[in-house]
């Protein structure tokens, strides 16, 4: 189909054309003697009427005189007369009228067409000419074998003369010209060739090239080109129209290079990517090279320094992936424009600027931009545009778009550096609220993984703790706060602290928590709208201990996950845990859960992390975790990374913390249990045997502050307490002495008076021993003392 439908009616034969305009013929008396059937069409007279009659019948007004002036004239002339047409019209009409004499015949040849048709054609005329001579858009014709026929004046000035193109190929214009669109074969013969070919025009083709008017300044150009047929349809060639559009086609690539930059700039929040991330959108399109020199604070997360010389102790960037990044150092003097820039904290522009320090083996730069990284009135350091391999200098449009990148990049900069800050604070945060190492025990061996789900805080809303408690028990605890990053990591430290400080009571697991109920749920009352209460009304606990004399491991709820427990078997089952309600809410009670442990069990310690994912439930995820226990032989750590990468791939919503405990029981020689009846003479009965026990455990060293201590401790329960006191030393990584009673009053040290015949014995046994402690059970109390082995 034709794209033009009606190009066949646009016709440039002038209307007083033979072949289209009116003809008549008039006597040397103005008579009409010839009427063509063109003079019939346009009046519609037809010749019987009108031959021999006078042709002053034929105009509408004013007849005779000025006709006959016309026709008695001996050159041409022309003019416009009202014709009156045979419906009635009246005919404004261009007239030309042409005296012929042949064989002494006078006679006028008279040609007529309608005014408006010969004032459009003439429209249609300047039109023409006005593209040849005054249109900026470059006409050139070429012929079919692609050579210059012709070209308009706007093509003329861009060539500095199209005399000396005619005849030759189009590659011979622009012979370093290139096309930037890609929407078609790049190559101009090509173009050309599938044009005449198929008819069918090519439209706003992008030419980028230096005109030879101009051969300094790169230009780009939209390009068209067209097939050119005769009357016969027979190709006579093509022509091509070219519009220069380099200022807005720059306009557009500033543009574009601003979107991408806002892209771009400052995604990574890493201030080496950020550099080169600024580098990396503007190359080649706005400089040939991008250079950025920032203090080694900025670099590493610092404020940067004030009051230093400007261009003094910088370090220039380099490399695109951490891999490949390094620095080296960089010095500027103070009136090197580099100093001038930072100490101005304006642009500079450097038409010819010398090799500067540190761009030793560069290419020779034709212009240099140096932009200071300005961000909150503070410069953080110095970007340099450098140009090489183009010769343009910078114009004032690119140094307005260089600064705005470097703004840009200079936020982006900014806000990495603070981030940097922010991680690093964060991290230090975590190392001092988490355990760093666990206290190695006689009772467990421990493995850990901690991931919390924001890796780029590194910092969230899990805990674990292993706390050493009396008797060669140890307590262990899992948490987890709602949320991540610093909120949930704040929260969590002051519950952990809270745990250890409540665990440090010898509570009990169901005690322990009740007390930390409370304390959740007070702290979170008065700060309604600080955004941690949130946060603290979300915390799940656990909280176990376990006695390695006995084996017996008791633990309590608030919310948790219960721990799921291998033995020594290989038997895996999750325990029959009832957990209470999270913290903070209060209103059920939380209960103890007790349970024997064989020597070599493994049990885990969990938070919903581990077990739970979006694409998967938490069921399908404790599968996964009880199928790793199975190989609960393999050493603590390997069964860690077993259970981790167990998790399915890709990104986690929840922090995950995994606590393995493997039990070990103390062997039954190293206890010494000795049950005494409440009579004083037993206290020498009592020293007697903790000095045998010594010695049979070769420790007789330690006899006689264990005598001691021991005489104390068995004093007070005889003294206070109405029923049996049991003695029992325990030989572990040091010597413990506890002494167990009814009586549910604690002895309180003090310092006796000068005259105070007693009140000295808690003294000298907190004198004699590393710690020493009361612990309240479910009978009653113990005291209990923990002597160093030397």
């Amino acid at each position: 189909m034709d794209r033009f439908p009606n190009a066949a009616n646009v016709d440039f034969h002038s209307p007083l054309d033979l072949s289209k305009a009116a003809v008549a013929v008039l006597d040397a008396e103005g008579n009409i003697s010839g009427w063509g059937a063109s003079a019939q069409r346009l009046l519609g007279h037809a010749p019987e009427d009108v031959l021999g009659k006078p042709a002053g019948r034929l105009l509408a007004a004013a007849p005779g005189q000025r006709l006959s002036a016309l026709c008695g004239t001996r050159k041409p002339r022309s003019t416009v007369l009202d014709l009156s047409c045979r419906n009635g019209r009246t005919l404004r009409a261009a007239v030309t009228l042409s005296p012929l004499e042949h064989l002494g015949v006078a006679a006028t040849v008279v040609v007529a067409a309608e005014l408006e048709a010969l004032r459009g054609w003439e429209a249609q005329l300047a039109l023409l000419q006005g593209m040849a001579t005054e249109s900026t858009v470059g006409l050139t014709i070429f012929d079919t074998d692609m050579r210059v026929v012709w070209g308009n004046v706007s093509t003329d000035l861009e060539l500095a003369g199209i005399a000396q193109y005619i005849g030759r190929p189009a590659a011979d214009l622009f012979p370093e010209g290139e096309f930037i669109s890609r929407h078609h074969p790049p190559d101009e013969d090509q173009i050309m060739e599938h044009v005449m070919t198929t008819g069918e025009p090519i439209m706003g083709m992008h030419y980028r090239g230096r005109a030879p008017a101009d051969p300094v300044r790169e230009h780009v150009w939209s390009c068209s080109y067209h097939r050119m047929v005769d009357a016969r349809g027979e190709l006579l060639g093509l022509f091509e129209e070219s519009l220069d559009i380099t200022d807005r086609y720059r306009a557009q690539e500033r543009l574009s290079l601003l979107v991408r930059a806002g892209k771009r700039i400052g995604a990574s929040l890493d201030v080496r990517r950020t550099a080169a991330e600024l580098a990396d959108v503007a190359v080649p399109q706005l400089a040939d090279e991008v250079l950025v020199d920032l203090p080694p604070a900025v670099i590493e997360g610092r404020q940067p320094p004030t009051g230093s010389a400007p261009g003094h102790s910088l370090l220039r960037m380099h490399g695109r992936t951490p891999e490949e990044f390094r620095t080296s150092p960089v010095s500027y003097p103070p009136s090197s424009p580099q100093a001038q820039s930072l100490g101005s904290g304006r642009l500079v522009v450097d038409a010819s600027p010398p090799e500067a320090p540190g761009e030793e083996g560069s290419a020779p730069s034709h212009s240099c931009l140096f932009v200071p990284l300005l961000t909150r009135n503070t410069v953080l350091g110095l970007a340099t545009f450098r140009r090489s391999s183009n010769p343009d200098p910078f114009g004032p449009e690119e140094q307005t778009l260089a600064v705005e990148l470097a703004e840009r990049a200079a936020v982006g900069i900014d806000n990495a550096r603070r981030y940097t800050s922010q991680h690093a604070a964060a991290l230090v945060l975590q190392r001092s609220l988490l355990p760093q190492h666990l206290p190695e025990q006689s009772a467990v061996d421990v493995a850990y993984r901690y991931l919390p789900a924001d890796s780029r805080v590194g910092v969230g809303g899990d805990w674990f703790d292993l706390i050493p408690l009396s008797g060669a028990r140890v307590g262990l605890t899992v948490g987890d706060v709602v949320g991540h990053g610093m909120h949930a990591a704040a929260t969590m430290g002051r519950l952990r602290a809270t745990v250890r400080t409540l665990a440090l009571l010898d509570l009990d697991p169901a005690e322990l928590l009740t007390r930390l109920d409370g304390l959740v749920a007070q702290d979170s009352e008065p700060h309604g709208n600080d955004g941690l209460s949130d946060e603290a009304l979300g915390v799940t606990c656990l909280y176990a201990i376990y006695n390695p004399v006995n084996g017996r491991c008791s633990w309590a709820s608030a919310g948790h996950p219960p721990p799921i427990v291998a033995d020594a078997s290989g038997s895996v089952a999750l325990s029959a845990l009832a957990p209470g309600p999270p913290l903070g809410l209060g209103g059920l009670p939380y209960e103890n859960v007790d349970l024997n442990l064989s020597s070599g069990s493994v049990v885990a310690f969990f938070t919903d992390g581990v077990v739970e994912d979006r694409r998967t439930d938490i069921d399908s995820g404790i599968d996964r975790l009880v199928h790793v226990l199975t190989w609960q032989r393999c050493p603590l750590e390997e069964l860690c990374d077993r259970a981790l990468s167990a998790r399915p791939p890709g990104p986690q919503a929840d922090d995950a913390t995994l606590l393995l405990v493997r039990t070990r029981r103390l062997d039954a020689d190293r206890v010494a249990d000795l049950e005494l009846p409440p009579d004083p003479a037993m206290v020498a009965h009592a020293r007697t045997v903790a000095e045998r026990q010594l010695e049979a455990w070769g420790l007789s060293e330690l006899s006689f502050t264990a005598e001691l201590v021991v005489s104390e401790l068995v004093t007070n329960s005889i003294r206070y307490a109405t029923g049996p006191v049991m003695l029992r030393l325990i030989w572990d990584r040091s010597l413990l002495c506890e002494v167990s009673d009814n009586a549910h009053t604690a002895p309180h040290l003090r310092r006796a008076r000068r005259d105070d015949e007693g009140g000295r014995g808690l003294f000298l046994v907190a004198q004699m021993s590393q710690r020493w402690g009361t612990r309240y059970t479910s009978s009653g109390k113990t005291i209990w003392a923990e002597l160093a082995i030397p």
